[in-house]
């Protein structure tokens, strides 16, 4: 691990999804809210105040749009573990925290939201 960890954070990455159980949240698709949290070391980008030196998050919201409007999965975790690996394909990302929420999730009662969280890292 780094001798220096930093975050960056991007928040509330609304996407358009087939994921879920039921056939027709897969037929239908729904939206996905996601949050992301990387830990890095961004002393080489602060520095040279170049782009090129740190996680370009408007190249990591793109990888993430893109995974969460591709193949679909069944399960909150499995899109949550997907999307970790979409993180960590940056080697300058030592772990990340993904949180994935389904806000239209098919419950039968009234409730704000449902998400699963998860924590990953390089070793």
């Amino acid at each position: 691990m780094a001798d220096h960890t930093d975050q960056i954070t991007l928040s509330g990455l609304r996407v358009h999804g087939y994921h879920g159980v039921y056939d027709r949240e897969r037929a239908d698709g729904q939206e996905f809210i996601i949050d992301v949290t990387l830990d890095l070391d961004t002393r080489k980008a602060a520095l040279s105040d170049n782009i090129q030196d740190t996680v370009h998050y408007g190249n990591l919201a793109d990888a993430l749009v893109t995974e969460v409007a591709g193949a679909p999965v069944r399960l909150l975790e499995t899109l949550a573990d997907r999307l970790a690996g979409v993180c960590l394909a940056d080697p300058r990302v030592i772990s990340c925290v993904v949180t994935v929420h389904k806000p239209f999730a098919p419950i039968p009662h009234n409730f704000t939201d449902v998400s699963v969280t998860i924590e990953r890292s390089r070793e």
